[in-house]
């Protein structure tokens, strides 16, 4: 299945700078899509799961620029974001390159500069999408375990034995080595090592550290 073209969302209460910013990144050959508030956005695009890069104006009514940051940070594909400006300062920068912005570039900048910090940002999208694409392949063997293996899996990766796993929840030892047979057959791995590497490499091991806690 082919990629969709990624699309630039611009996001500005100014409708003068909006429709200027659509105009050019038009002619620049870019797909857009304008938004005269965080809030039309968000409620349009939040959940979307379509490659592209958002430019926002820092002030905005309601919802503001950095607002609307820390909200695509909590999406589901969560897009990269540049701001575009006429009045930054040096704390809200700061804010918002902490927060994983782009960039942040005034209104007064040469139309290169922006193009370049789009360009950025639509390759950081890609790389993201290819990662989160690649984990979620690697996700995708353990949906098939028990909830039974699943609690196995979660006590092996720990470095449990067979008899405290047998202990911990309270079945016979000899059950716990036919789950533990059963669930490495279905992900595919012959040693403890290889288990918990597929695990860390699909993004597991955080939660289940987050539960020992």
């Amino acid at each position: 299945m082919t990629e969709p073209h990624p699309t630039v969302h611009v996001v500005d209460d100014d409708e003068y700078c909006l429709r200027a910013t659509a105009r050019l990144l038009s002619a620049s050959g870019y797909a857009v899509r304008t938004h005269s508030s965080a809030n039309t956005f968000l409620a349009q695009c939040r959940d979307e799961d379509a490659p592209g890069c958002v430019i926002a104006d820092l002030e905005m009514p309601e919802v503001g620029g950095l607002a609307l940051q820390d909200a695509l940070a909590r999406a589901p594909h969560p897009l990269p974001i540049l701001f575009l400006t006429g009045h930054g300062d040096i704390a809200s920068t700061v804010q918002a390159m902490r927060g994983g912005a782009e960039d942040f570039v005034e209104k007064r900048a040469p139309a290169e500069v922006l193009l370049a910090a789009v360009e950025r940002a639509l390759a950081r999208d890609a790389q993201q999408r290819q990662a989160r694409a690649k984990q979620a392949s690697l996700r995708a063997p353990f949906s098939s375990l028990t909830t039974r293996e699943r609690e196995v899996l979660e006590h092996v990766v720990r470095g449990r034995l067979n008899k405290q796993i047998a202990g911990d929840l309270g079945i016979h030892e000899r059950t716990v080595k036919l789950h533990r047979m059963a669930m490495m057959s279905k992900l595919g791995v012959r040693s403890v090592a290889e288990l918990t590497r597929l695990a860390y490499e699909a993004g597991l091991l955080a939660p289940l550290a987050a539960d020992r806690t």
